[in-house]
């Protein structure tokens, strides 16, 4: 099973990733491909492959890649070898945007996908990103702030949406959803 979270830059994706992937045993991240250079607490291979724009654009020429993206002006994608193998083994938790979302739920016939999409009022998802730890330029901020409207416009590709307001709320939810939807799982 893959659950799929996605939502806004600042939407607090990554932190409930890593919640849940210490609470669940049976549950472990991948980490996506990027073109961007590392950020201070990126561990690469964990949190990211990390790869130049021009390894990227090869790996999307032979056809490695499910699904990708350029977000602030750098590549993301899912590795088709990492997923597969990965699946293999368990439940996987992604965070993926809404594109890449769409394209996983109409590639992958033969793995079940839950879709959950965080949502964050604008005005605090500014504050969120003017206090992350990497501390983004105010340019970059607009970049997401900018995005903002185009991701709330996807809402209905996903299965849930959650309000991410309270970190222990928000994952106490997630594992239930994980719960209950790998008791369905098609596997």
């Amino acid at each position: 099973m893959l659950v799929i979270l996605s939502g806004v830059a600042g939407a607090g994706k990554d932190t409930i990733k890593k919640e849940i992937v210490k609470r669940m045993e049976n549950v472990k991240s991948i980490p996506s491909l990027t073109s961007r250079a590392p950020r201070e607490g990126d561990i690469p291979g964990e949190t990211y492959i990390f790869l130049s724009k021009e390894e990227f654009e090869e790996k999307i020429r032979n056809d490695e890649i499910y699904e990708y993206d350029i977000h602030h002006n750098h590549y993301y994608g899912t590795s088709k070898k990492i997923l597969n193998d990965a699946s293999k083994t368990g439940i996987i938790i992604k965070d993926i945007d809404v594109n890449g979302t769409q394209i996983l739920k109409e590639t992958l016939k033969d793995i079940k996908i839950v879709t959950i999409f965080l949502r964050v009022p604008k005005d605090e998802l500014r504050h969120r990103l003017e206090n992350r730890i990497d501390k983004p330029s105010e340019g970059e901020i607009i970049l997401r702030l900018n995005r903002f409207d185009y991701e709330e416009s996807k809402i209905n590709l996903y299965d849930y949406v959650l309000k991410n307001d309270d970190l222990e709320k928000t994952v106490n939810i997630i594992e239930e959803i994980i719960r209950q939807e790998s008791k369905t799982d098609l596997n």
